[in-house]
């Protein structure tokens, strides 16, 4: 009748979570379409197709609604041409879930973006709690030169829609170094959603 209670540690430097019940990584060579620099990924690609961007550590207690999903995100410095090294991104499936996430070493950025293009962008350091409201996009940048390591917890039926970023040609700013830190650019690909598109994210939630 009662799951039983659990313990987890988090090592704030490798991002490795005790008691994990899942782990996945993403490679360079898993990241296509992300970049702008298409000649600069491909040669990553062609240099180490097997170099990691990041990796997630989970604990999914059970699948029933009610629950929540926690873990850790292991991101590792780098740059496809001036742009930094970020993680696909999404919006949940039911997009009225929201998002916490702890930043337990390193320095990146969150960039939040509303269906309507809104755009937020917010710092992860160590010690920071970075609310993400039910219907907000986002994605992580490790901007840092060390790995950025970050805790997060949603609700267990939230689900991914990656495609969602795909759709619009990518996120609307691209996070690059300027030679002083970071700047956040227009991204010249991006495709403003459709009233029809718009209606479609906030039709899913229950």
């Amino acid at each position: 009748m009662y799951i039983e209670p659990t313990s987890h540690t988090v090592n704030s430097m490798t991002g490795d979570l005790s008691n994990s019940t899942g782990r996945y990584r993403k490679k360079i060579s898993d990241l296509k379409g992300i970049y702008a620099d298409h000649a600069k990924f491909f040669a990553l690609c062609a240099q180490d197709p097997d170099r990691i961007v990041y990796d997630v550590c989970e604990v999914r207690p059970k699948a029933e609604s009610g629950d929540l999903i926690f873990g850790t995100t292991h991101m590792l410095p780098g740059k496809v041409g001036s742009e930094f090294f970020v993680t696909r991104g999404h919006i949940h499936a039911c997009a009225n879930r929201p998002e916490t996430y702890y930043g337990e070493s390193g320095f990146g950025l969150m960039v939040l973006e509303s269906p309507r293009g809104d755009v937020r962008i917010m710092e992860v350091t160590p010690k920071t709690i970075i609310y993400v409201p039910p219907m907000w996009i986002h994605r992580s940048v490790n901007i840092g030169d060390m790995p950025l390591v970050m805790s997060f917890c949603y609700p267990v039926d939230s689900g991914q829609d990656y495609d969602v970023i795909a759709r619009s040609g990518g996120m609307a700013v691209r996070i690059v170094e300027n030679g002083l830190g970071w700047q956040a650019i227009d991204n010249t690909d991006y495709k403003p959603r459709t009233e029809e598109q718009i209606q479609a994210i906030h039709a899913t939630q229950d």
